[in-house]
């Protein structure tokens, strides 16, 4: 069974819209796309009165020999979310298919099959947050069309190991397509899942600039897969995914100079994380500290909504997970710089003295 045999049959044969951009054929007077003939006031030479290029071949270029991949199994968007939300919609029949998911875990996995009225199946990671293979394959039906692993796992940190994530890949040859999702690799230790592509063409993973590369604000992120995923993702695509300057941005952040910094600034998470972790197990109100391969750390406290307002009264916001199965007393602390991490130890450590002295 070829993987495109898993997804929608009204997809695999939809007629994709086909923009002005790639209709151009180099041309070099453009009056193809009721554009501006004019740029916006004070943003010259940007080019922004053009759609951009809707797979920009300099960003694929620069992102495949990033990834170690070709351009051909590369399919880039707003952040890894709409990469999440085009496989559903390609994959999911609304009503009939299914997706599953390991909470906690990224919330928009649900989010988008729901939308999609797909269904979502949950099956609750380990009390150390380890992946379950026997319990995930065990809820594989006809129904499931995509599985979703989140590696390094948000909002744990934990990272699922190579021999998991290929023995879940061989189960799921000709039934699922599996999407591993790696937004935290970079921080991690852990390889990459990307090499099992080219020996599983159901494997498809997420990869994006927002984390390591900071990006956040630009929203590339990246799906890698075999080239008919890819092709058939890009069959329901908007036209014109990809603004210009965010573009410009992720092309200047994967330059020499631009790699240099993000490998600076990954060594320093590390680093930080490492101490981060150290310096909140002796805090007084703190149950545990989890183990992290990501860029922040899950904290179980004593009175965690406590702390989170008290965090907050000093202008400083974490993520409350409390509603995540499993993390009920936790808070979820991400790395920031050397000075951000000292006002969160600042903060904690003024609540000890309080209670102390009382």
């Amino acid at each position: 069974m070829s993987v495109l045999d898993l997804a929608r049959p009204e997809i695999r044969t939809l007629q994709p819209y086909s923009s002005a951009r790639m209709e151009a054929g180099g041309g070099q007077i453009m009056l193809n796309a009721n554009e501006s003939a004019w740029e916006p006031a004070g943003d010259a030479g940007s080019g922004c009165n053009r759609y951009p290029d809707p797979q920009p071949a300099p960003l694929l270029q620069a992102l495949a020999k990033l990834y170690g991949v070709q351009r051909e199994q590369l399919c880039v968007g707003r952040g890894s979310d709409e990469a999440i939300d085009l496989l559903v919609r390609a994959f999911c029949r609304a009503g009939q298919d299914a997706i599953v998911i390991q909470p906690p875990t990224f919330g928009m996995y649900a989010v988008s099959a729901r939308i999609q009225n797909a269904a979502v199946i949950e099956v609750p990671l380990a009390q150390d947050f380890a992946l379950d293979c026997d319990a995930l394959l065990a809820t594989i039906t006809s129904a499931v069309k995509l599985v979703f692993l989140c590696t390094p796992n948000n909002p744990s940190g934990k990272s699922i190991g190579r021999d998991d994530i290929e023995r879940v890949a061989q189960a799921l040859a000709g039934k699922a397509l599996l999407v591993v999702d790696e937004a935290y690799i970079e921080f991690s230790e852990q390889p990459s899942a990307i090499e099992l592509i080219g020996r599983y063409e159901h494997v498809a993973v997420l990869r994006t600039l927002s984390k390591a590369w900071a990006l956040a604000g630009a929203r590339i992120g990246t799906l890698i897969a075999h080239p008919d995923v890819i092709g058939l993702i890009r069959r329901i695509m908007p036209p014109y995914p990809l603004p210009t300057p965010c573009v410009a941005a992720a092309l200047a952040a994967l330059s020499p100079s631009g790699q240099l910094a993000a490998r600076e600034h990954i060594a320093v998470v590390r680093e930080q994380r490492a101490f981060m972790r150290n310096a909140l197990s002796a805090v007084l109100g703190v149950r545990e500290v989890l183990p992290s391969d990501a860029n922040f750390l899950a904290v179980r406290f004593d009175d965690a909504g406590a702390v989170y307002q008290r965090l907050q009264q000093a202008g400083i916001v974490v993520r409350d997970v409390r509603r995540y199965p499993n993390l009920q007393d936790a808070l979820r602390i991400t790395i920031g710089t050397p000075e951000e991490n000292a006002k969160v130890l600042a903060v904690l450590n003024e609540m000890t003295a309080e209670k102390v002295q009382a």
